[in-house]
């Protein structure tokens, strides 16, 4: 009973792929087809008292037809010397034919393939359902060439090329806006469910679909390197890793099998050996042997977690693997990074402070502000790019500055006309300018509590002259909290989650306040990357079970570190894509309990189908052993049992939180 492969390859290689696995299915529909036609010609000639030819060539075709993916099957697993259930099937079936029994013998043959196809095309559904991302992209690209639209095939359009779109067209490949405005519904890849605003600038992606105004767009990945096909790529690989409860299956499949033979002969070698006739005997031992087959138990893992992944998919939602499915299940504490995640990451300058009595007497708020600006233009910090766009804002004038350097969670450094300008929080000034005497430093650290006790992020900026560094100024920022934040805090501790903490690099006022709004548990603040994972460390520590949220860069080893870790905003970051368990391929914290509840829900539906399973399995053997029954009772049980698991997995494709 295996499950071949339905893969999920990129675009161009998709068509030849999806028809092999479509002509394989209604191969095997014909095989079901031409199997239940001999099956019920043998039977109606046999009551009919027909010619015998006629009913053992129709129990032959039923025989060769029902059998035939099943004994490739087991001669393909005997010759890697091991068993499995299709062997067992096939002397099941043989046996009873051995007995005068063949209706029973071809019955068990066209439930054991019927059901095997709807498995196939159950598992094959939840794989297709995430590939149907492929067809909402177009084949072709209206790019402008000298001035024209020219038509040409995605495949040809470079990187740098531009490319345009109009109402109602579906984008053709990733790139930045270069001029126009207009709303793209992103529900397809980031499972957002109101269009976005994009205006010059803003990122866009293959496969969305504008809905107003006309666009230009430039290409900024080519169709192989697209957001659509990193998802597809990234389900694909995710749906070929198998999950913890599946794996244990796998590793006592051939044990088990192996135990049904050794009950099998058993059954018949006791029997026989205190007088019991042989036919009877011989009737029950393969009743036995098709009841105690755990087919049901081999497939209700995939058929659970495929359909779990393809959900999730559809979503925008990536798992990466079936294991973190399981994994989300069992979250009990999850920790945010702040900035980007619980807020929403467009952090505004809000206040410009010249010192009083600074060695520069005339420096203006406009002078302080641009010099922050020559020094930050070179760093990619979200307080950085505030102050960079404060200051174009403003149409200042920003010099260029070299010899920059970082400080990871504390500051910045740059030559600026020929002068050391240093940027940096109270540890900055503390550490790396700890032996240094500073003018202005006091009040200057005075002010910044100030300002930070207002829920203002705050920075000093100084300048080094002669080896002598005086305080110029300071600098304050403000972030806005994400409105539905409060609210999917909510939502995960109605999932049962116990314990919520917040991590930033950010100071502890800002920090706490943020936390007070939203409703977390506990803030870590003022804390380096490495601090970051120590503190996940801990808590893995206290509650086993911790999931991470962060953007996906600078909280990468953060994300490593916890038992699951969760990047917002996958579409546009490659070290997402590349670092977390799981990626949100749009930044809507709705995602996050739909993640643990997808999570919660696939493991219920496995403990249902588990419980399925091996109590059919118990129930037969259990009746056959104390009173008898009838193997097509127990055929109808096992293949039945098989397929109600296969669609109860399959449910998980409806899920939607």
């Amino acid at each position: 009973m295996r499950d071949r492969d339905v893969s999920i390859q990129d675009a161009p290689d998709a068509a030849p792929d999806e028809m092999t696995t479509r002509s394989e299915l209604r191969r095997e529909a014909v095989f079901v087809g031409l199997t239940l036609v001999g099956m019920v010609t043998g039977l109606a000639t046999g009551w009919l008292d027909g010619p015998p030819v006629l009913m053992w060539a129709g129990y032959g075709v039923a025989y060769v037809f029902g059998g035939w993916y099943g004994l490739k099957g087991a001669i393909q697993t005997l010759r890697h010397r091991a068993v499995d259930i299709d062997l067992l099937m096939i002397v099941a079936a043989l046996g009873a034919l051995s007995i005068g029994a063949p209706f029973e013998g071809a019955m068990l043959l066209f439930l054991f393939s019927l059901s095997n196809t709807l498995q196939h095309y159950a598992i094959g559904r939840s794989r297709r359902a995430i590939k149907s991302l492929v067809e909402m992209r177009p084949d072709e690209a209206k790019v402008l060439r000298d001035g024209e639209e020219v038509t040409v095939p995605i495949d040809e359009v470079a990187v740098g090329d531009v490319f345009v779109v109009r109402p109602g067209d579906k984008l053709p490949l990733d790139g930045v806006v270069r001029s126009g405005e207009g709303t793209v519904d992103q529900a397809s890849l980031t499972g957002e469910s109101v269009p976005v605003p994009k205006a010059a600038g803003d990122e866009v992606f293959g496969g969305t679909i504008n809905e107003s105004g006309s666009l230009e767009i430039e290409v900024t990945r080519q169709a192989h390197e697209s957001a659509i096909n990193h998802l597809i790529h990234m389900v694909e690989r995710a749906q070929s890793e198998k999950a913890p409860t599946q794996r244990l299956i796998d590793r006592l499949e051939q044990p088990y099998v192996l135990g049904v033979f050794g009950l099998t002969i058993a059954a018949i070698a006791i029997p026989i050996a205190l007088g019991n006739e042989f036919t009877g005997t011989f009737y029950r031992a393969m009743t036995l042997m098709v009841a105690a087959s755990p087919c049901a138990v081999i497939i209700s893992t995939p058929a659970a977690v495929l359909s779990a992944i393809a959900s999730g998919g559809r979503q925008g939602v990536l798992f990466k693997g079936g294991e973190h499915v399981e994994t989300a299940a069992r979250i009990d504490a999850v920790a945010f990074d702040k900035t980007g995640t619980l807020t929403q990451g467009d952090t505004q300058l809000t206040d410009v402070f010249v010192r009083d009595g600074t060695v520069d007497d005339t420096l203006s708020e406009e002078g302080l502000l641009s010099i922050a600006a020559a020094v930050q233009a070179r760093s990619e910090h979200h307080l950085a790019r505030a102050t960079v766009r404060a200051a174009a804002d403003r149409a200042l004038d920003v010099a260029d500055a070299e010899r920059f350097q970082s400080v990871a969670g504390k500051g910045v450094k740059a030559d600026v006309e020929g002068q050391t300008t240093h940027i940096g929080n109270r540890s900055y000034f503390a550490t790396v300018l700890g032996d240094a005497a500073i003018d202005g430093l006091e009040p200057g650290l005075d002010r910044l509590e100030t300002l930070e006790a207002e829920g203002k992020t705050s920075v000093l900026v100084a300048r080094e002259r002669h080896g002598e560094v005086s305080v110029l100024g300071w600098l304050a920022f403000t972030d806005t909290v994400r409105p539905d934040a409060a609210e999917m805090i909510d939502e995960l501790r109605s999932l049962g989650v116990e314990h919520i903490v917040m991590l930033t690099g950010d100071n502890e006022r800002v920090a706490q306040r943020i936390a007070d709004e939203v409703g977390i548990d506990e803030v870590q603040a003022e804390l380096l990357p490495e601090e970051k994972v120590a503190t996940i460390e801990a808590l893995v520590e206290r509650h086993e079970n911790v999931a991470m949220v962060g953007d996906g860069v600078n909280d990468a080893p953060a994300l490593a570190t916890a038992t699951l870790g969760i990047a917002m905003g996958g579409a546009g970051t490659d070290v997402a894509l590349d670092t977390a368990d799981v990626v949100l391929m749009g930044d809507d914290l709705s995602k996050i309990p739909y993640v643990l509840g997808l999570g919660r829900k696939t493991r219920r539906t496995l403990t249902i189908n588990l419980a399925i399973a091996f109590g059919a399995i118990a129930l037969m053997v259990s009746t056959i052993l104390l009173r008898g029954i009838p193997l097509p009772l127990a055929v109808i049980g096992h293949e039945g049992s098989t397929v109600l698991v296969s669609l109860n997995g399959l449910r998980l494709l409806g899920y939607r939180g």
